[in-house]
């Protein structure tokens, strides 16, 4: 059972979000010996829940409360989107982090470097890879090649790509942690009934409970943080899952909501001291929203593939990753098998259209891969997360508003050279037929709550910890002051353990 933390506490960290950021952050610092309160506004689906249907999970995971503007996704549960995460944990190149330097000034993009040194994040990669078994890390073998991997692998040695792999993947490729190996059952978006699949759900937060110094409070909508008469974070103000309000003392607050939650949060917490919403004094919280620019090619062979029974993220082609500019446009991007399930395919993959040629294509899924492009998306000003006044929600808030951007131009072309040299990859292992799509509405959500090394160009500095108020930190993807072309979960779960150690350093010394 949770440890029972007493509302009055003024000891206590509060960590609102249990996913990659939040759940990994609440255990590295129940660990140590801190009192955690882990504030989720999911309710805990267990294992014993999930089902291999990925639409009854998708409505089960799926937060659906309201919200205008431009469409997004996340998961509301305990674990956040690390259960219907895909697995794959990539680290970021170190150019990824020093995009200004590298890229120069972009036309209407709004780069900035990370506040990070190179290699600073080395260490923490390692603990993060080990924490949460990668496949071909730390000793860690890679998965037996699976069928479309094999099919993904032959269409990168014809074009002359060398550096793919299977994986790497935090998806067991044999037991450890008391987890099984992976049974390539190809239903890795919606939950991992096996477990074999890294999650918050079942690691982090189980483990932080066996400390006995945390307490994991479901169904908990935070509302408002609040501050003492010195600028202070001292508390936060929530709905339980009675539907009564209740605060919550806390010494330090860490938000991990998510890249639409976590801005907005700040901004509903406005008083007579911060008007404009807590540790917005610049004016950059909700701004510089960003997701990946990715698409989705899919082809049809002459042979079955069998792709839905494998990890439905197997394998990568990084080659175009790096920094090109010869190619016509500034970052790069990951070529990556994503089999998407019978369901998807059937409602999306010919926006727009119906008839024989959507049957004929769903009849051929056994036939079929896809594969889904990767790619940086330049942070704009505009692209941002703000309060819509007009309309509230079950909670009585604002609800948050994704203002609709087009594509920079920068995405558009990177896109346009990714989708030519997709398509001449299967061309050279004999498609049958080709066809792309646009992005889903859940590309990995990320800044909003930027880190920069100026406080005129973000939220918080490199531990997370806001410019205005030094007992507040942010401590998911919305601290990443560049998206990258990098999978982000992996890169989360390292900058966590790493402000964890920040955190029980300054705690220690009494700076907090």
């Amino acid at each position: 059972m949770s440890a029972q933390i007493d509302l009055r506490d003024e000891d206590a960290i509060v960590v609102i979000g249990s996913g990659a950021g939040g759940g990994t952050l609440s255990h590295e610092l129940a660990r140590r010996g801190h009192k955690v309160v882990c504030l989720e506004a999911g309710r805990h689906i267990t294992r014993g829940e999930f089902v291999n249907d990925e639409v009854t999970m998708h409505e089960m995971l799926s937060w659906s409360d309201k919200r205008t503007g431009q469409a997004t996704w996340m998961v509301k549960a305990v674990g956040g989107t690390t259960v219907h995460w895909s697995g794959l944990a990539m680290r970021r190149r170190e150019s990824e982090c020093q995009s200004l330097t590298r890229y120069g000034s972009v036309n209407d993009a709004d780069l900035i470097d990370w506040p990070l040194q190179p290699g600073e994040l080395k260490p923490y990669y390692d603990k993060a890879e080990a924490r949460m078994g990668v496949t071909g890390t730390h000793g860690i073998p890679f998965h037996r090649d699976s069928n479309p991997y094999k099919l993904f692998k032959l269409g990168a040695k014809r074009m002359g790509y060398r550096d793919y792999s299977m994986g790497p993947l935090a998806i067991n490729s044999k037991p450890r942690d008391g987890r099984p190996a992976c049974q390539m059952l190809g239903f890795c978006s919606s939950g991992c009934k096996s477990g074999a699949k890294w999650s918050t759900l079942y690691t982090e937060i189980l483990e932080a409970v066996a400390t006995g110094n945390f307490e994991l409070r479901t169904r908990n909508m935070a509302l408002a943080i609040e501050h003492d008469s010195g600028g202070n974070v001292s508390g936060v103000l929530y709905r339980d899952a009675h539907g009564a309000h209740q605060l919550q003392k806390a010494r330090v607050v860490c938000v991990a909501g998510n890249a639409v939650e976590t801005p907005r949060l700040l901004l509903n917490s406005h008083s007579s001291l911060y008007p404009d919403g807590l540790a917005n004094s610049e004016g950059n919280v909700g701004k510089y929203y960003m997701r990946n620019a990715t698409s989705h090619v899919f082809a049809t062979f002459e042979q079955p593939v069998n792709a839905h029974r494998s990890i439905q993220a197997p394998a990568v082609i990084a080659d175009e990753a790096s920094h090109n500019p010869s190619r016509g446009f500034a970052g790069g991007y990951y070529m990556e098998v994503f089999n998407a399930g019978l369901p998807l395919i059937a409602g999306a993959l010919r926006p727009g259209r119906w008839g024989s040629e959507v049957s004929r294509s769903i009849e051929q899924f056994d036939h079929m891969l896809g594969i889904w492009i990767c790619g940086e998306d330049l942070p704009r000003s505009e692209a941002r997360i703000t309060l819509d006044h007009s309309q509230r929600d079950q909670y009585g808030l604002p609800i948050p508003h994704i203002a609709p951007v087009q594509d920079h131009e920068n995405d558009a072309a990177l896109l346009a050279h990714a989708k030519k040299r997709t398509r001449e990859l299967l061309e050279s292992i004999d498609a049958k037929e080709i066809w792309d799509r646009g992005p889903f509405p859940n590309s990995h959500n990320l800044g909003s709550c930027r880190m920069s090394a100026d406080p005129k160009y973000g939220v918080c500095n490199k531990w997370g910890q806001t410019h205005q108020v030094r007992n507040l930190f942010i401590s998911d993807g919305s601290q990443f002051s560049t998206s990258g072309a990098t999978n982000p979960t992996l890169t989360i779960v390292a900058l966590a353990i790493r402000q964890a150690s920040f955190i029980d350093q300054q705690l220690v010394t009494g700076e907090l």
